[in-house]
């Protein structure tokens, strides 16, 4: 067993939690508004809403389907060659981004649109009824009164994305991951890998509890 200093330990987890935040940062930021808008056409361009397209629509979910039945770890692997192309290395939290990004993208945008599947329909027809516009009904009426589900489904996205953040750790993504597998598997150093599923657990709850205050409100707000 190789030991490490409490001072060393202590250095090493914060890198790693800086790293994995600013990879959940990145790709949270990113994934937000290209899930949102993504989940937002997916619904429009269903069978009776407002601008239905079933080819777009069968086009649109078959792409977030592909994406959603590759387990992230292959897709990582998958998508090695193109983060090289993108960002000129596969290695690195800003890497370990892009497979993070693309699978998040997927998952918040079938979140989103089962947000959007569950407002009530005669609130939608009452704004009709009112001569509101497409673009408002979306922008006014549909996305706020889906608001507390998107918010839920944000919580849920962020949860899984720190799990696959942690994943990312495996193929040199950097990360709370990457720490608890240099240290807890490769130098079988128990504590440290406890001390990292220790962070992770809290993490989770804070990530939780926060998610659930804010959808709250976004509920009370109705």
């Amino acid at each position: 067993m190789i030991d490490i200093s409490f001072l060393q330990l202590l250095s090493e987890i914060k890198n790693a939690f800086l790293e994995t935040f600013f990879m959940c940062g990145v790709t949270i930021g990113i994934s937000v508004v290209m899930g949102l808008l993504l989940g937002l056409f997916i619904f429009v361009t269903n069978q009776g809403e407002f601008w239905e397209n079933k080819a777009l629509n069968r086009t649109g979910g078959f792409l977030i389907n592909v994406v959603r039945s590759i387990p992230f770890i292959i897709l990582l692997v998958v998508l090695l060659p193109f983060t090289k192309f993108l960002i000129g290395t596969s290695i690195g939290p800003l890497a370990a981004t892009v497979s993070l990004t693309v699978a998040s993208t997927a998952y918040f945008a079938r979140l989103v649109e089962s947000s959007l599947c569950e407002v009530d329909k005669g609130v939608l027809e009452a704004a009709k009824a009112l001569g509101a516009s497409h673009r408002i009904i979306v922008w006014d009426v549909l996305l706020p009164e889906a608001l507390p589900g998107i918010y839920r489904g944000l919580t849920i996205m962020t949860i899984g994305l720190l799990g696959n953040s942690a994943n990312a750790g495996m193929v040199g993504g950097g990360g709370i991951g990457d720490l608890a597998i240099r240290f807890g598997y490769y130098r079988y150093q128990t504590d440290v890998m406890v001390i990292a599923v220790v962070l992770l657990i809290v993490l989770v709850q804070i990530i939780q509890t926060f998610g659930d205050w804010i959808a709250k409100r976004a509920d009370r707000a109705h």
